[in-house]
């Protein structure tokens, strides 16, 4: 008997063709995909021609438990997770108190493994004395260091203690790259301006292009893993095009996919973030830099805060943005659209992530890999509403944004964990592992 029975789907391949289809599950993985399946199962759907992708992996969130919880949990981000398609994600150090110990890591794990419909698995933070836990402490999908956002203890902008993290060890390392002292200096150069605007303006490209440089630099001289996370500017863009090593990967989010410095005029505080929205023309080149497999796949660095948080005067507001429920709805529209194509969106969203964190069986719809799937419709056309979204946080910078391919069925290991706006609270994803995680 199987687990789970999916009639009537288009099934998407890998290299973007479709076909039409059953797809049943044995437990959490995939046991067969046919063009009709019959045999007992003890729960079926009819899809009813949805159109059925992998679940997205969101390689950034920020779930703000321990520490915020009237921001986030570790319950909440993940309903919102599955709600928007997401099956698994990789959620970052900056809490309450910070993931730079075992402990703190431990922690993490018990209280997704009580609360997480998603698949997860979690960063550890770099200090710049915890290099012992950079490189031992387990399972982590890879060290974040924050080069440049005034995180707390977590901030390491000295280049000495950035070249021995590089220096020691063989794990990956993701880099939120901004240069901390051109950041210090350019908020000095425009003190007393008060326009959310200028927050692009202290953060400029310049900021962004520097820190990433020595991130390539370190990367190179060490060979050493490195991920950009968040790229947002056509310097970046530039410069991993004349020098990307293979072990090497960049993000974009939809925030520098979609929004630009123009929306500050209509939304405020609300899209301030880090890094900050850039020029119509970055938008352009982070497009072209994902067609060009120079930036490698879509996370939403989902960074929630209140409406009254962020609606305090510029500079007290803080930075972050939701978005983890939004993303596969704003890809989806793009593909509508013929802006890329739904192999594309696969590799940006699904395996790509996969590859690149090691993540096993993941990200493709294969006889024989994890049954994380989601059923989309990518007929219907809604807006985005801030009274519909599942993030605790309860607004959108894309409210009003009229979108398709919102998740009807989300499926987390052969279970079904979001069906027609609704969740199954006996469902609990797993935690990820990472395959041949460098010690």
């Amino acid at each position: 008997m199987y687990s789970l029975l999916i009639h009537n789907a288009r099934i998407a391949r890998p290299d973007g063709s479709t076909f039409n289809g059953d797809l049943a599950c044995d437990g959490h993985l995939i046991a067969r995909m046919e063009a009709s399946l019959s045999g007992a199962a003890r729960e079926s759907i009819d899809a009813g021609g949805l159109l059925l992708l992998p679940g997205v992996i969101d390689p950034q969130v920020h779930f703000r438990e321990p520490g915020a919880p009237q921001r986030e949990d570790l319950g909440s981000g993940s309903r919102a997770a599955v709600s928007g398609g997401v099956t698994s994600f990789l959620e970052m150090p900056n809490t309450s108190p910070p993931t730079i110990t075992q402990a703190a890591l431990d922690d993490k794990l018990a209280r997704a493994a009580r609360k997480s419909l998603a698949n997860y698995g979690f960063f550890i933070g770099a200090t710049a004395d915890n290099l012992d836990a950079l490189n031992n402490a387990a399972p982590v999908c890879g060290i974040k260091i924050f080069m440049g956002a005034s995180t707390g203890d977590l901030l390491v902008d000295d280049p000495a203690d950035l070249e021995r993290i590089f220096a020691n060890g063989r794990r990956l390392i993701a880099v939120h790259a901004e240069s901390e002292q051109r950041i210090q200096a350019r908020r000095r150069l425009f003190a007393g301006n008060t326009e959310p605007a200028i927050h692009s303006k202290i953060r400029d490209n310049q900021c962004a292009l520097a820190a990433s440089r020595l991130a390539l630099e370190l990367s190179g001289r060490y060979r050493r893993r490195l991920h950009i996370l968040h790229m947002s500017t056509h310097e970046e863009v530039e410069l991993l095009r004349s020098n990307k090593p293979a072990w090497v990967t960049a993000e974009v989010i939809p925030n520098h996919l979609f929004l630009n410095s123009k929306d500050y005029a209509s939304l405020g505080t609300l899209v301030q973030m880090n890094p900050p929205l850039r020029a119509p023309e970055d938008n352009t080149a982070l497009w072209q830099g994902l067609h060009d497999g120079v930036v490698d796949f879509v996370a939403t660095d989902h960074a929630p805060h209140t409406l009254e948080e962020k609606q305090q005067p510029y500079p007290h507001s803080p930075s972050g943005m939701p978005g983890v429920e939004t993303s596969l709805p704003l890809m989806l529209t793009q593909w509508a659209a013929g802006r890329c194509t739904l192999a594309e969106i696969q590799k940006w969203m699904c395996y790509g992530p996969a590859e690149a964190y090691r993540i096993p069986n993941k990200g493709k719809i294969l006889e024989g890999w994890d049954a994380d799937l989601v059923l989309v419709d990518t007929q219907r056309v809604r807006p985005v509403l801030n009274e519909n979204l599942h993030t605790r946080v309860g607004w959108s910078p894309y409210r009003g944004w009229d979108l398709s391919g919102w998740p009807v069925y989300t499926i987390v290991g052969g279970q079904i964990a979001f069906e027609r706006g609704g969740f199954r609270a006996d469902v609990r994803g797993r935690a990820l592992q990472f395959n041949g995680e460098d010690r």
